[in-house]
């Protein structure tokens, strides 16, 4: 499990120039290494969280499965069953004060989620990547009218790419859901506010992922399950009979898959930023779209490739304003003589 983390908030993590990296050590400069625990830690994440998209639109897409809010109520449960043995093996949380952050995130937290599986169940899942690819954008924006944060130029222009790459990619996609894609936006703004509140918690608050897996869970399914039971079970009580074992099988893996991935986030989150763990779930867009093109069929055509290619330039220009300034500077050195 992760380590509990230390004391402190984003400006500590913060190389000149505002790249956000691990505390102990700086992955980004050239000839180091990232430390074996944050590779590890960011493997984990990527891979539950390919899997789990890949696994929640099979369920809607194969299966005809209606009740997104549902899906993401059981997934909290399973949260509540597992992470409270967990935390009781760990011992009780330091306490959080005041508690209404508790709640706050709970509530950000099952909007983001409710409204990702809702809009899943809308849109192809390469375009459902590429909204959320909007994600960084929505995160720095956010971080820097909430909390002040002041960033690289070059991070600011690194959005540029990444936003064109995302558009790219859904101007490449197929039977695009224009309702579908405005229910992703508003879960993806949730989603990085959402990030901002768990990376408070996690360093400022000192806690670690099992300890806020634990204090978010019951709050969460008590707001999904309470939505779910009013909006999607109640009117249509009889279609969740209807399905069979292969369907509830999938939704049992789901459930595991989604408290792999939360704890896995909230370990990312506290070794680095916000900021960070959005960036580095671009890559999962290639993952993405590769495994939409192999179970769904989805056809992705030159510009959707193009997309992926300015989402990816766009990552490595945020991540690493200083090494593209120096390389600049020194072009330019080299260049002016030429022209003397």
């Amino acid at each position: 499990m992760c380590p509990r983390c230390p004391g402190g908030d984003e400006a500590a993590m913060m190389a000149a120039g505002g790249t956000l990296r691990p505390r102990r050590t700086d992955p980004g400069q050239p000839g180091e290494r990232p430390p074996l625990r944050l590779v590890l830690t960011v493997a984990a994440w990527l891979g539950t969280g390919t899997a789990l998209a890949g696994l929640n639109k099979w369920i809607f897409a194969a299966h005809g499965f209606r009740y997104p809010l549902l899906l993401s109520s059981l997934h909290m449960l399973a949260a509540v069953a597992l992470g409270y043995p967990l935390g009781w093996v760990r011992g009780p949380p330091p306490p959080v004060r005041p508690r209404a952050r508790i709640y706050l995130l709970s509530l950000t937290f099952c909007g983001s989620v409710a409204l990702g599986n809702l809009g899943l169940s809308l849109v192809p899942l390469d375009a459902a990547q590429a909204v959320h690819a909007t994600a960084p954008l929505a995160t720095l924006l956010l971080s820097a009218l909430l909390r002040g944060r002041r960033h690289h130029p070059l991070q600011y222009a690194a959005m540029g790419p990444v936003c064109a790459g995302a558009a790219c990619s859904i101007a490449g996609g197929v039977r695009f859901h224009q309702p579908g894609g405005c229910v992703l936006l508003a879960a993806t703004v949730l989603r990085a506010l959402k990030s901002l509140q768990q990376s408070l918690l996690l360093q400022e608050g000192r806690l670690d992922a099992v300890s806020l897996l634990c204090l978010t869970a019951l709050p969460s399914f008590c707001l999904l399950f309470g939505t779910a039971v009013a909006l999607e079970v109640a009117p249509a009580w009889q279609g969740v009979l209807r399905y069979d074992g292969s369907l509830w099988g999938c939704v049992l893996l789901s459930c595991l898959g989604s408290v792999l991935y939360n704890l896995a986030s909230f370990c990312v989150l506290s070794l680095t930023s916000a900021l960070t763990i959005h960036l580095l779930g671009n890559i999962t867009v290639v993952g993405n779209l590769l495994l939409s093109r192999l179970l769904f069929g989805s056809r992705l055509s030159a510009l959707s490739y193009l997309g992926i290619a300015l989402t990816l330039a766009g990552m490595f220009m945020y991540q690493q304003p200083q090494l593209i300034a120096r390389r600049w500077a020194v072009w330019l050195r080299h260049r002016s003589p030429r022209h003397q």
